[in-house]
């Protein structure tokens, strides 16, 4: 990133440029536009293209309704969910969304391929009056506030800049500010790797729910998982999540590990006539997180502020939220009041994302996972503050397990340990 840079061939000014056009991208520049801001979003790939992240939360649909976009969405014809199903060998919980705590907010969601439901948000943005500009790579900037430039090549070849008054980075993985001011680093003490396809599931099971993401421990390794996500379409998206570098599959290729991970599971049976309709995709090393969430002119939206673990799909959710968190800001702004970026939006967001992460990292080491497989029959009190949590209501300080995590989940994990 240079301290300053040659004038590029095309100068355009707006009000916010954003980076990257996918779901914190568009409702920020939602939300923004319908307060009378101007808003130019630079999306280095083209639309629709492939991404992971498809299991939504109950809570992105309180900040679609509000940015605007949840009427689009729900007409696309997506997959209804209402839950998760956890299994390891002959345990099994069904968790219903709709039983949340003191009815927190909505109970249902959906499941979506995210090249539709990210071309869809995208298109609604601009129909509202956002220019997007697809297949345009952010190549360097200058964040001052106030002054802030982007300057970008698209995939012509052209080159051009953007100024505005304020940066808002949603480049997802890219991590495009984070990367170039050297603010990323891994989040992870053990670095895991996700295999995952999409397939043709012609699954017949009849007690099989394709209105629950279906969540699979593995029966002998617990810090192994699976998840299993139905569309509307028939196609599932399934993935498998394990230790990187784990001398077990040394020698074997991606296929051979997922092939031999997913036999290890209830999930072959299930998926015996499944057909692949896409290659097989590995990441690793997902989990990072950036020094700070927001500096001299630009704020850090979703995965490229941090991103924690797919398990409990809360990606999505996070991103949206923190969107709408960063796009009042702005806005409040706009209209002469004074913003503290700590106060206003990384103490607020963080305070979320911390919840999911003591929920994460209780997965991981086991506590979470007694309290799933071992809830007690006679307290739904304590189970409704659990679901909502797993419906992404992270920031209802109202719940217990959101104002005092780490405590209450020890109290669970006591409560339900049957050793």
């Amino acid at each position: 990133m240079s301290d300053n840079h040659s004038e590029s061939h095309l100068m355009t000014d707006c009000d916010i440029a954003i980076i990257g056009a996918g779901p914190a991208g568009t409702v920020a520049a939602k939300c923004l536009c319908d307060a009378g801001l101007s808003v130019i979003v630079l999306e280095a790939q083209t639309f629709p293209r492939f991404v992971i992240g498809e299991s939504l939360l109950p809570h992105c649909m309180n900040v679609l309704e509000r940015a605007g976009l949840l009427d689009a969405v729900e007409k696309a014809g997506f997959q209804h969910k209402n839950g998760a199903v956890f299994e390891r060998g002959s345990l099994y919980q069904s968790i219903d969304f709709r039983e949340n705590f003191e009815d927190t907010g909505w109970g249902t969601t959906f499941q979506v391929q995210r090249s539709r439901f990210d071309h869809i948000l995208a298109q609604t943005t601009i129909d509202a009056g956002v220019d997007i500009r697809f297949g345009h790579k952010v190549t360097d900037a200058v964040l001052r506030d106030g002054n802030c430039t982007l300057d970008y090549e698209n995939d012509s070849g052209q080159t051009g800049r953007i100024r505005s008054t304020f940066v808002l980075d949603a480049s997802g993985y890219g991590r495009v500010l984070p990367r170039m001011l050297g603010i990323i680093k891994s989040s992870q003490s053990t670095e895991r790797r996700a295999l995952f396809t999409h397939l043709r599931d012609h699954i017949s099971d009849p007690d099989y729910d394709r209105e629950k993401i279906l969540i699979t421990v593995h029966p002998v390794r617990p810090e192994i998982w699976y998840w299993l996500i139905p569309f509307s379409d028939g196609t599932s998206s399934v993935g498998v999540i394990y230790p990187d570098q784990d001398p077990e599959f040394d020698g074997l290729d991606d296929q051979a590990i997922f092939d031999r991970l997913i036999g290890d599971t209830g999930l072959g049976p299930l998926l015996a006539k499944a057909e692949p309709t896409r290659p097989l995709n590995a990441i690793a090393g997902y989990s990072a997180q950036s020094d700070t969430l927001f500096g001299d002119g630009y704020v850090l939206l979703g995965n490229s502020a941090g991103f924690l673990d797919p398990v409990f799909s809360s990606g999505v959710t996070i991103a949206m939220h923190s969107a709408e968190l960063a796009a009042k800001a702005l806005i409040a702004r706009h209209n002469g009041q004074a913003v503290d970026w700590d106060a206003d939006y990384a103490i607020p967001l963080n305070r979320g994302v911390e919840t999911f992460r003591s929920y994460v990292d209780a997965w991981y080491d086991g506590r979470l996972q007694t309290i799933i497989f071992n809830q007690p029959d006679d307290d739904t009190k304590l189970k409704r503050m659990v679901v909502s949590i797993l419906a992404g209501y992270a920031w209802n300080l109202d719940n217990p397990l959101v104002s005092k995590t780490d405590r209450y989940l020890e109290m669970l994990h006591d409560l339900c340990d049957p050793s």
